[in-house]
């Protein structure tokens, strides 16, 4: 076959021609070996070779028991199930992978921690000088159902409440037909309450309570709001200064500018601390509270450090003068404890403490830290919300929401809730200019509960959120014995003037512990953990490791190759190239590398003779 002038036999047997084949130009000795691109003659040797040197478990069972036949269908059903196995544990993983699942580690830190944020108020709401005339034409009207209702005249208890000052009043009629009345009983039991119609005093929803108290506070609490919306913005007028009488933090005076003034339609006068120091060590806790021993070897508690126990210590002063008694029932003082520049929601948080004692909270902070997308929704420092908030502080998940509302409020119904801060441009609900203005929020805050306004989508959690948890005791103060001292001592240094014992409340605030907690969202699944899991199931499989992945993908690159040479071979002949039989080699004779190279093909032309088109030639030469 490798002589001058040797032939090609097409179709054996006698009779048949043999053409003229041009002998193969002879290779340097350096040049004889693996090329730099090479393809297998056929599918069946190519996957031959890749069983046979593949690092991968299994597959040299395919060629080594190919005498076999049962051996190789065996092997061949375990290769695939192990496949089939493998891509299934796959699926469910990325399914895992990309629901984006979290888990929270907490860990403790200890560092110092500016001390929160307080907010006291007085729980009695009192009367606008510029709505005497008119609130007492409620007070008339409530005097009135009540009697109606439940035979009961508390007139004398009500007349002593203030005297009405002149000066110019805006002009309020009030509505009677929203009254106290009894409603349809549901379910045997007795309702009391109110109905708010729209415009035209029909469709009319019924804000029914099971209790008396209730009833008579809400409807009072709405008729109240009405006649507030319309005095204007400068009107709040507070109690002074007479309700702090003494404050301390960390055994040094508070002086006014650590407070913030505030007024709340139905907790009455507000102050809210805000000192900027840092809690430098923790309070009383059991461990630095230790036993020791008195005079006379009694046992007595002992401070373990010369200065009193930090934190913010403050007297105050709970009277109901001037008081409202059917918008609050409740004679104390409202307290509620809350990161520093954030907004206090009293409604929804804050708890009450009562006259004639000395409350004790410890306070212990929780710092949660969120992931972002795509593990959840969360506001971070510089993001943006769809809503414009209303509140000039920092971004809550509450002041959201309620900013959400009131712009919903506006534009429903042209008009905003009293208790929430105005947009630009827009005024408060009164039934004086907004006659169902009150049918339009139930309706809205029906839906808001609901969750059938888009507010719980637009206002995500933060990012970074402080919360603190609060334990208290109290006990009774002042005792019997130390009334008279304290009702004139305890008025020093906020407010001049003593008071009875009996108003008076002790409040002493400070850190359980400077450690703190944090809780942290983590990834289950991050990248790195994803490969890991991939590479921990392909060895359970296969045995085999990323390499023997690219064995794979070097498999498959080949048989695109071969596929893609074959269909080119077959295309460009079947433009009109004359079809002839090729003598196979036997295998005794092929090249003992296995492989052929791409470009050996004979391009030595001869009548009939089969060779590649110049199209797969130059496909062949860009491969090698």
């Amino acid at each position: 076959m490798q002589a001058e002038g040797t032939g090609q036999t097409v179709g054996g047997g006698p009779g048949t021609w043999t053409c003229p084949q041009a002998s193969p130009p002879t290779l340097p000795e350096e040049e004889h070996g693996e090329r730099l691109v090479e393809l297998h003659a056929s599918f069946r040797e190519l996957v031959t070779f890749f069983c046979t040197n593949s690092t991968i478990h299994g597959t040299i069972r395919l060629v080594c028991s190919s005498q076999n036949r049962l051996k190789t269908a065996s092997w061949g059903l375990l290769l695939a199930g192990a496949l089939g196995v493998l891509y299934w544990q796959f699926a469910l993983l990325f399914e895992q992978y990309w629901r984006y699942p979290v888990i929270m580690t907490v860990s403790v830190h200890s560092e110092r921690k500016l001390f929160p944020s307080v907010t006291l108020c007085d729980m009695n709401p009192h009367r606008p000088h510029l709505a005497r005339h008119h609130l007492r034409v409620l007070d008339d009207f409530a005097r009135e159902s009540i009697y109606s209702l439940y035979r009961f005249n508390f007139s004398d208890s009500m007349d002593a409440l203030g005297a009405e000052v002149p000066g110019p009043e805006p002009a309020f009629h009030l509505d009677r037909r929203i009254r106290l009345q009894r409603l349809r009983p549901l379910d045997g039991q007795n309702r009391v309450g109110f109905k708010l119609c729209n415009s035209t005093g029909g469709d009319c929803v019924e804000r029914a309570y099971s209790s008396g108290v209730v009833a008579a506070r809400e409807w009072y609490r709405f008729h109240y709001i009405n006649i507030l919306a319309l005095l204007p913005a400068a009107h709040e007028d507070s109690h002074g200064s007479h309700f702090v009488f003494s404050c301390r933090y960390d055994d040094r005076d508070c002086h006014a500018q650590h407070f913030q003034t505030s007024h709340h339609p139905t907790y009455g006068s507000c102050y809210t601390f805000n000192g900027v120091w840092a809690a430098q060590r923790p309070g009383v806790t059991h461990s630095e509270c230790q036993p020791g021993l008195g005079a006379g070897g009694v046992s007595r508690p002992t401070w373990p450090h010369p200065w009193p126990p930090p934190g913010i210590s403050l007297v105050l002063r709970a009277e109901q003068l001037d008081h409202l008694p059917l918008l609050s029932t409740k004679a104390g003082i409202k307290v509620m404890i809350h990161p520093q520049d954030h907004t206090p929601f009293l409604e929804h948080q804050g708890f009450s403490i009562r006259p004639g004692t000395e409350t004790t909270i410890d306070i212990r902070e929780d710092e949660v830290h969120r992931l972002g997308s795509p593990y959840g929704q969360c506001m971070d420092s510089t993001g943006s919300v769809d809503v414009q908030l209303l509140y000039n502080t920092s971004y809550t998940r509450q002041a959201c929401l309620v900013s959400c509302f009131q712009h919903l409020m506006v534009e429903t119904c042209s008009c905003g809730y009293f208790f929430y801060p105005l947009p630009a441009g827009a005024e408060y609900c009164s039934y004086m200019r907004h006659p169902a203005w009150g049918h339009c929020f139930h309706h809205l805050y029906q839906k808001l509960k609901t969750h059938q306004l888009p507010c719980t989508t637009r206002c995500p959690r933060p990012c970074r959120e402080s919360s603190y948890k609060l334990s208290a005791g109290t006990s009774r103060w002042p005792s019997s014995t130390s009334a008279g001292p304290t009702s004139r001592s305890g008025a020093q240094p906020l407010s001049p003037e003593p008071c009875p014992s009996i108003s008076l409340a002790k409040v002493n605030i400070f850190y359980q512990e400077l450690n703190y907690r944090t809780v942290d969202e983590t990834p289950v699944y991050s990248v790195p953990q994803l490969l890991s899991a991939m590479g921990s199931l392909w060895s359970l499989w296969f045995g085999s490791s990323v390499l023997s992945v690219v064995e794979v993908l070097e498999l498959l690159l080949d048989a695109i190759a071969l596929t893609l040479l074959l269909c080119c071979r077959w295309l460009c002949g079947s433009r009109g190239q004359p079809r002839a039989a090729t003598r196979v080699h036997p295998p005794s004779q092929r090249p003992a590398s296995g492989p052929v190279a791409a470009d050996t093909t004979s391009n030595a032309p001869g009548p009939g003779c089969l060779h590649l088109p110049r199209c797969c030639r130059d496909f062949s030469r860009s491969l090698g």
